[in-house]
């Protein structure tokens, strides 16, 4: 068991929010497209010195892509992945321990719906300043709705002869 593990608690966090879009593609598709746009969305050197700032037990990006057990983004280590349908990414700073999950459900054999659920803890005065700052501002749910439009426009964009496939 690592460290991450044996700070995060056994019951589930408390619930924050839940976002879907559909997207016309298949589940597979779906699954590396999120993978690749979270892979883009934490590359940069911002969510790398965000992650130091607040003391975020992963700060790099590491481990095999697409995502799956053990991969890290800043901010971030994948808890759990069911290739296509589920993906768990959990952390934990000092005013927050939370986890991401999305969920892939398959609507017809070239249409998914692509969900994310929030939950997390805030604890303390620091924890329930920051939960305010990044949750009751609307900020999580603005960036929320932007990572899932960038998966859906990624997975729906026609892929040339030279690109990898799924």
């Amino acid at each position: 068991m690592d460290l991450l593990e044996a700070l995060m608690p056994l019951a589930p966090l408390p619930y924050i929010d839940e976002h879907e879009t559909v997207i016309e593609a298949a589940a597979e598709t779906v699954w590396h497209a999120l993978s690749e746009t979270l892979d883009h969305s934490f590359a940069g050197r911002g969510a790398t010195a965000y992650a130091h700032l607040v003391g975020a037990s992963d700060r790099t990006a590491s481990g095999p892509r697409p995502l799956t057990e053990g991969s890290t983004l800043p901010g971030f280590r994948v808890t759990a992945a069911t290739r296509p349908h589920e993906l768990t990414l959990s952390g934990r700073h000092r005013f927050s321990a939370y986890t991401l999950t999305f969920r892939l459900d398959e609507l017809t054999p070239t249409r998914s719906r692509l969900r994310a659920e929030s939950r997390a803890t805030f604890p303390g005065v620091p924890g329930t300043t920051y939960r305010h700052l990044v949750i009751t501002t609307g900020g999580h749910a603005l960036g929320m709705r932007r990572l899932l439009g960038a998966v859906r426009r990624r997975s729906e964009q026609p892929r040339n002869a030279n690109s990898p496939r799924p």
